[in-house]
């Protein structure tokens, strides 16, 4: 039987097979949950809008009780809206939230800024596009988003095979319906959303260990890549945006702890 959570996110994409198809897994995958996964609810949360604490309360009402880290709230939502933005092309209700993003005199803030204007500009036709034309195409799309392709020039690698050595240990494998390996940009950034804000339960430095090793060595280049891909216009913003926050998380893992 659906809990409440899982069945407001179903009301609120507009059925299964819509919220099935809006995350990028199989419909058969999500008729079968009971509850929305921990390791889905940042996504389930930005693609339907609805609360995670509604989502999932049994992981999210308690914090309320407990001192908030609001800087790694803050990561979490800049992963999981990376992540959003990788495993899919927009649709209207994302273009929608996006256009009324906001920012400061920051690097990153800036980026926000850049990325809602260019959200309240661009047609949805569009947009879908440029994704499967980025990440799709005949053949290949113009950018290969994993890390295994990056680190070695072909796919199924070592990086593959180290990646999920590390996440095993922790619970984490690759759920049912995606079939995405788990060296995509967006499923690394979808881990990190989980780590960070705690819903996917690991040991204190697992982010920054994670984050060193299977992050760093190629995922700021990647959105370089996209924001200078000759296929990027609505999705420059987002390589400009994935570029200055994985500086971000660079330099503050190499902080002295």
């Amino acid at each position: 039987m659906r809990d409440s959570g899982l069945s407001e996110a179903i009301r609120a994409a507009g059925g299964v097979g819509e919220l099935a198809r809006q995350l990028g897994i199989s419909q058969p995958s999500v008729s079968n949950w009971d509850r929305v996964p921990a390791e889905r609810v940042l996504m389930v949360e930005a693609t339907t809008g609805i609360d995670r604490r509604v989502l999932r309360p049994d992981l999210y009402q308690e914090r309320e009780d407990v001192a908030v880290d609001e800087i790694d709230v803050a990561r979490a939502r800049e992963y999981a809206l990376l992540s959003a933005l990788l495993i899919r092309a927009p649709d209207a209700a994302l273009l929608k939230k996006l256009s009324a993003l906001r920012g400061d005199a920051t690097p990153l803030g800036m980026a926000h800024v850049a990325l809602a204007e260019a959200a309240a500009d661009v047609a949805l036709e569009r947009v879908e596009r440029e994704y499967f034309d980025l990440f799709i195409g005949l053949g290949r799309g113009e950018l290969l988003p994993y890390a295994s392709y990056y680190l070695t020039g072909f796919l199924h690698e070592r990086p593959l095979a180290r990646l999920r050595a590390d996440l095993a240990p922790l619970g984490i494998e690759r759920a049912d319906g995606n079939y995405e390996p788990e060296d995509h940009a967006a499923t690394l950034c979808e881990i990190m959303a989980g780590i960070v804000e705690r819903t996917l339960p690991a040991p204190d430095g697992t982010d920054a260990r994670i984050f060193d090793k299977h992050l760093a060595p190629w995922l700021g280049r990647f959105f370089a890549d996209l924001e200078r891909a000759d296929a990027a216009r609505f999705y420059r913003h987002v390589g400009r945006l994935g570029r200055e926050f994985i500086e971000i998380e660079r330099q503050a893992f190499a902080l002295p702890s």
